[in-house]
C-alpha cells in the first residue's frame, strides 16, 4: 500500500504516526489473506500462497496491530545461512503492505525487533514505493538521444516524494541499498514497465500503443491466432515446453515444469482468480504463451514463452492483448509488464526489451528498491562472503 501508487489506497494515518508504538506478531494465513483482500493491491509476492511456492524458504505470515486492529501485513521469507542454520536472512519480497506515507521507523522498527529475537541476522525487503516515473514518450526519446545513457539522466521525470520520503528514512536507519546498477540482480527489479489503466477503456489503451504494436495486434487478429485460456496439466506441460525452447534461444535457466505446478495449485487455492495461463495458436501450433497474476486491482505479466518460427503472425502481441483487455474488464489499476534495465543506451543488449514494452505505451518506473539491515553484523559479512564465492564458482563454471 502506498499514496505514490495511482488507483491505489493509502491505509490511513493511524495514532502511531505521532509516535505511538505498533505491535508485529504472527498471524494465520486466514488473517493475512483477509487483510490482503481488503486493499486495493497487494503485490502477489505478499500472498500468503506465495510462501507455498518458495519451498525452499521458510515462510511466516506477520501483522502490525495498532491495539486490536490488523493494520499492516506482510510474508517474511526465511533462508537459513549455510553452516549456521540458527540464523536465517528473513526476506520481505515487494513488501511489507503497511501505510508507507508515514513514520517508516514505527512499522520497520518492531519489525526489525521481532525478526532479530527470532533469529534473523538480517532482513531484506522492497518497499512497494515509487521513486521516479517516466512516459513512453520521455523512454523513446531517451533512446534516440546518444547523449543520455539511462533513465536517472533524463530530465523531466515525475518525482515521487513518498519515494523520496522512504528512501531517505531508511538509509538514516543504516538500511543498506541492494539493487544493483544494472537494475537486475539476485531480488526483484527496481525499475520495471507499466500500463496504467485506470478510468481507461480498451480503445483509450489501444490508442496510446505506438504504431507498430496496433499493427502487431491486427496482424494476429488477420493472421487468425486465437488465444485461450490454458486448463488442466496438458496446457500447462506444453507452456513450459514452449518456455524452456525460448531459455534456450534467448539464453536464460528456465525453471522446472513443477515449479509452475506447484506455482498454479497455491495461487489458484487461493483465489480461482489469481493466476491464469494464456496460449496463442496459429493453425494449432502454439506460438506464444504467458502466465498473468492478479491480486486486487494489480495485474502482472509474470512469465512469457514464444515460438522462433511464426514470428510473422505475433504470437506474443496477441497474448499481452488478451491479457490487458481481461485487466481492463477485472477493473485493474494497472498492468504490470515487470522488470526492466535502467538502460538508455541504444547498444545495450536490454535496449530491445525496453523498445518492446515502450511500445505499449505504458511507463517506466523506478521503485525504492531492495535494502538490507543487518541485525547481526559479524554474520551479514559471513553471508556476503559466502555469496560472493558462491558467484565467483559460478561464473568459473561458465568460462
Amino acid at each position: 500500500m502506498s499514496s505514490s501508487e495511482p488507483g491505489r489506497t493509502a491505509h490511513r494515518q493511524g495514532p502511531w504516526a505521532a509516535g505511538a508504538s505498533l505491535a508485529v506478531r504472527p498471524i494465520t494465513p486466514a488473517e493475512h489473506l483477509a487483510f490482503v483482500r481488503r486493499q486495493r493491491s497487494v503485490s502477489f509476492l505478499q500472498t500468503p500462497a506465495w510462501g507455498r511456492v518458495k519451498t525452499e524458504w521458510r515462510s511466516e505470515s506477520l501483522g502490525w496491530y495498532d491495539g486490536r486492529e490488523l493494520v499492516g501485513a506482510g510474508l517474511v521469507l526465511h533462508r537459513p545461512v549455510p553452516r549456521l542454520d540458527r540464523f536465517t536472512l528473513a526476506y520481505v519480497p515487494e513488501g511489507p503492505a503497511v501505510d508507507w506515507t508515514g513514520d517508516v521507523g514505527a512499522w520497520l522498527d518492531p519489525l526489525a525487533a521481532r525478526l532479530r529475537a527470532h533469529g534473523a541476522f538480517a532482513i531484506r525487503l522492497g518497499p512497494p514505493v515509487r521513486t521516479s516515473t517516466w512516459s513512453a514518450g520521455q523512454v523513446k526519446e531517451g533512446l534516440a538521444d546518444p547523449g543520455i545513457s539511462r533513465f536517472t539522466e533524463m530530465p523531466g521525470h515525475w518525482a515521487d516524494p513518498v519515494g523520496a520520503h522512504v528512501t531517505d528514512r531508511l538509509r538514516d536507519a543504516g538500511w543498506l541499498p541492494q539493487s544493483p546498477e544494472d537494475g537486475f540482480g539476485t531480488g526483484h527489479p527496481q525499475f520495471k514497465f507499466e500500463i496504467p489503466l485506470a478510468g481507461r477503456t480498451e480503445d483509450d489503451v489501444l490508442t496510446g500503443m505506438n504504431q507498430q504494436w496496433r499493427r502487431n495486434i491486427k496482424k494476429a487478429a488477420r493472421a487468425g491466432v486465437e488465444v485461450t485460456a490454458g486448463e488442466g496439466p496438458g496446457d500447462l506441460a506444453a507452456f513450459h515446453a514452449l518456455y524452456a525452447h525460448t531459455a534456450e534461444r534467448d539464453r536464460f535457466t528456465p525453471r522446472p515444469l513443477r515449479y509452475f505446478e506447484t506455482m498454479f495449485a497455491a495461487l489458484g487455492a487461493e483465489d480461482p482468480g489469481r493466476i491464469r495461463l494464456y496460449l496463442a495458436r496459429h493453425e494449432g501450433d502454439l506460438v506464444a504463451a504467458a502466465v498473468l497474476v492478479r491480486v486486487g486491482a494489480h495485474a502482472v505479466y509474470a512469465y512469457g514463452a514464444s515460438s522462433t518460427g511464426k514470428r510473422e503472425v505475433r504470437g506474443s502481441n496477441a497474448c499481452q492483448w488478451a491479457m490487458i483487455r481481461d485487466s481492463l474488464a477485472a477493473g485493474c489499476d494497472v498492468y504490470d509488464l515487470r522488470g526492466i534495465t535502467p538502460t538508455l543506451d541504444a547498444d545495450d543488449p536490454h535496449a530491445g526489451l525496453i523498445k518492446f514494452k515502450a511500445g505499449t505505451g505504458g511507463q517506466a518506473v523506478r521503485y525504492v528498491g531492495e535494502w538490507d539491515l543487518p541485525l547481526r553484523p559479524v554474520v551479514y559479512r559471513a553471508f556476503g562472503l559466502y555469496l560472493k564465492r558462491r558467484e565467483s564458482a559460478r561464473r568459473r563454471g561458465r568460462a
